[in-house]
């Protein structure tokens, strides 16, 4: 069974926007758990436009599925934070101080010297870790000599073509997934995943452990209930 990690990235831009705390992020994560989501996902940025940094500490002792911490080790105050609060899992990810939202993987070929240093101090303290990758074979083998136990494949391009082309958006992921399960690595994947082309990906993509979604999971709450919502996911990944 693929597990559905709801990130609450949203939920807390929400609450930023007034000020105060509504809506109740921490409540919201407790909810999602409630309601079905089997982990919980938060990527903290340098500016906190979403997730603070408080956040991730206060709601550690109160989850009770998987935490997944999101971020840039390059950031020293993200290392510290994950180093500190020991999520199940870190997901790395290469993103700009001043970044919008994803937008591309790790080369993993280039800076192998670096995440293995960076996974081996994480795996150190317990943490498994997981890359953010693009779905190209040479990025998955790239990865596999980092030391990491899981890639998370980036599934922006698949969200893009696969209202026009489903075999074209959903090959390039099926062949990177099917070298990761050779290779020995766990598989997550994420972001623009929705109600609309999850359970084809779950369907095709061999070995999928983890999806982590958010925009599409929060923005379909607002039409149907986070309960309802988490449901309808789930759904999905049963098929």
């Amino acid at each position: 069974m693929t597990k559905l990690s709801v990130n609450i990235n949203k939920i807390a831009t929400i609450r930023n926007a007034r000020g105060g705390n509504t809506p109740d992020l921490l409540k919201m994560a407790q909810d999602a758990e409630r309601f079905g989501a089997q982990g919980i996902t938060v990527h903290p940025r340098p500016d906190e436009r979403h997730i603070r940094y408080r956040d991730v500490y206060e709601l550690k002792p109160l989850l009770k599925t998987e935490f997944n911490i999101e971020g840039n080790p390059k950031i020293d105050k993200f290392v510290d934070l994950v180093m500190e609060v020991k999520p199940e899992q870190v997901t790395l990810v290469p993103d700009g101080d001043s970044q919008l939202t994803s937008d591309h993987g790790w080369d993993t070929i280039a800076n192998k010297t670096y995440l293995s240093e960076m996974i081996a101090r994480f795996r150190e303290a317990g943490i498994r870790t997981s890359i953010f990758v693009d779905a190209n074979p040479a990025m998955v083998e790239g990865a596999k000599a980092t030391g990491t136990d899981r890639i998370e494949l980036y599934t922006e391009e698949y969200a893009r073509l696969y209202g026009s082309n489903k075999e074209t958006a959903i090959t390039p992921f099926v062949e990177a997934a099917t070298l990761a399960n050779r290779l020995g690595l766990g598989v997550n994947a994420g972001h623009d995943l929705s109600l609309e082309n999850l359970a084809y990906f779950k369907q095709r993509v061999p070995g999928l452990l983890e999806v982590s979604i958010g925009h599409a999971l929060i923005s379909d709450a607002l039409y149907y209930g986070l309960e309802n919502t988490i449901q309808l996911y789930l759904r999905q990944l049963a098929q």
